[in-house]
């Protein structure tokens, strides 16, 4: 009875993330989309470079070719959207990337047809699982599929069959993948299987045992020992330069994130050695914000690292926010002078971005920094300088933004404004009481146009509502008070 409940409340979730506006995809300037369709263009002509080097006699070999030129150009732009569709904030860097693996693939099919399959398409499924996404990566081999040239010795389409069920499994697990000594095991156990599924379709010959050097590893097709040891090898070299590839391209796989999201990094060492008060509040943050994510369906890991890392500007002035404020003593009460107050609140954005960079943070959780706080009014401060002045600006009580542009920094924002709210709460309020106040701060942000460009649906916002509301029954849990007897020597 208990699973068929969880399984109800589970396709009832789905149903609700089901209900999901388009999002909304990012735009690039037309000279980017230029050369986005160029190298598109090169890509579809060195696809159709094999059918070209025939001689054209006929019309239908004509046709066969322009058909198969826009075939490889239309496939190319698919998978550019697909890319955009599944990562909205994904960049230039990484498009082309992506692209130039593809053009890089086509190179190799036509001019080193003797490399075995395994070899040229594999490795650079597992690199796009990895940094881009599980979809994107099948996409991107699909295409990578179309239009093989036959090798000099023939090409076997059980050897085609091999790769392609090889490539579906690295991009399938490959976006699931949380570390770095699993990706290990990947690169052990895929090339294994490929070995097997070559000896059961292709059988093996004796000569593959006797006759196995380095020359054959690479120049000889078909020898199914050479062709799975140079895909663990490949594979292998392909993880080891991961990190070299995530710095240039700013790919943020799930391994970095768990490895950035490690309490003893120096940078979160020094957030709660010299903000412990901000620190506390991250941890408490981080419970909020994950909760929600995973309700919705969102990276959960992107969200717990950026929630670690969202207050670091704080390290540069930390008695200046009331939570690292043990002697009761407030600094901005002796300045007595609002805008300064509001400069303060903000420099400690301005400054986390600059430290965020210093000790290069990905971009995607640099983000959270600025995004946050969104456009957000500073409101007792505001309020205090309205006491002085009533015409005073709201602008200068603002920060300076962007709105949160994707749902994690969303929910992060939401999450920041109830945490305090919840924390407050009596331990005897009612879950409706804490939903009340849940959904008002929730509603003050849209009303404030804080989530138009992480666009919600309404089934989103009801669910990240229930999340907090059953973290905060988490956290309000009581302890037994147990007695305590008194010592008659003392």
């Amino acid at each position: 009875m208990q699973n068929l409940t969880r399984l109800i409340n589970k396709a009832n979730n789905l149903w609700i993330k089901s209900q999901l506006p388009t999002r909304k995809l990012i735009n690039f300037k037309k000279i980017d989309r230029f050369l986005i369709l160029f190298v598109c263009t090169i890509i579809s002509a060195i696809s159709s470079y094999v059918l070209v080097t025939r001689q054209l006699q006929n019309f239908s070999l004509i046709i066969s070719v322009i058909i198969n030129f826009f075939e490889i150009l239309i496939c190319s732009g698919v998978l550019v959207y697909i890319s955009k569709k599944e990562d909205p904030t994904i960049n230039l860097r990484q498009i082309f990337f992506l692209i130039g693996l593809l053009f890089f693939v086509q190179i190799l099919k036509t001019n080193f047809k003797a490399i075995s399959p395994l070899s040229i398409i594999v490795p650079p499924t597992l690199v796009i699982s990895q940094g881009m996404g599980t979809i994107t990566s099948l996409s991107w081999l699909s295409i990578a599929f179309l239009i093989w040239p036959n090798s000099p010795n023939g090409m076997n389409e059980y050897l085609l069959l091999i790769t392609f069920v090889s490539s579906c499994i690295v991009a399938i697990l490959g976006g699931k993948i949380r570390s770095r000594a699993q990706l290990l095991q990947v690169s052990i156990l895929v090339p294994l299987g490929a070995l097997i599924g070559q000896f059961f379709f292709l059988g093996i010959n004796n000569n593959d045992f006797y006759n196995f050097n380095i020359q054959e590893l690479i120049s000889k097709q078909g020898n199914i020992l050479s062709d799975s040891f140079l895909l663990a090898i490949l594979m292998l070299l392909a993880i080891i330069f991961m990190p070299i590839l995530e710095s240039i391209f700013g790919l943020v796989t799930k391994a970095r994130l768990l490895e950035l999201a490690d309490q003893e990094k120096p940078l979160l060492r020094r957030l709660s050695i010299e903000a412990p008060g901000t620190f506390e509040h991250t941890l408490l943050l981080c419970g909020l914000a994950e909760e929600a994510t995973r309700m919705i369906g969102g990276n959960v890991d992107l969200v717990k690292t950026g929630a670690l890392y969202h207050d670091i500007g704080k390290l540069h002035a930390p008695n200046w926010f009331i939570e690292n404020q043990n002697d009761n003593i407030n600094p901005h009460d002796e300045l007595d002078n609002p805008l300064e107050s509001a400069k303060i609140l903000q420099d400690h954005v301005d400054k986390g971005i600059q430290i965020a960079k210093k000790y290069r943070l990905p971009k995607p959780i640099v983000n959270f920094i600025p995004e946050h706080q969104g456009t957000l009014k500073m409101g007792y401060f505001l309020f205090k300088a309205k006491e002085k002045d009533k015409n005073v600006s709201e602008n200068n009580f603002k920060y300076k933004g962007p709105i949160p542009q994707s749902k994690e920094t969303a929910i992060l924002m939401l999450a920041d404004g109830c945490e305090a709210a919840l924390r407050a709460m009596d331990i005897n309020a009612s879950d409706k009481e804490a939903l009340k106040i849940i959904s008002k701060i929730i509603n003050s942000r849209i009303q404030d146009g804080q989530l138009l460009d992480s666009n919600f649906s309404r089934g989103e916002i009801y669910l990240i509502k229930i999340s907090f509301l059953n973290v905060w029954k988490r956290m309000r849990h009581r302890r037994i008070q147990y007695p305590t007897e008194k010592n008659n020597d003392l």
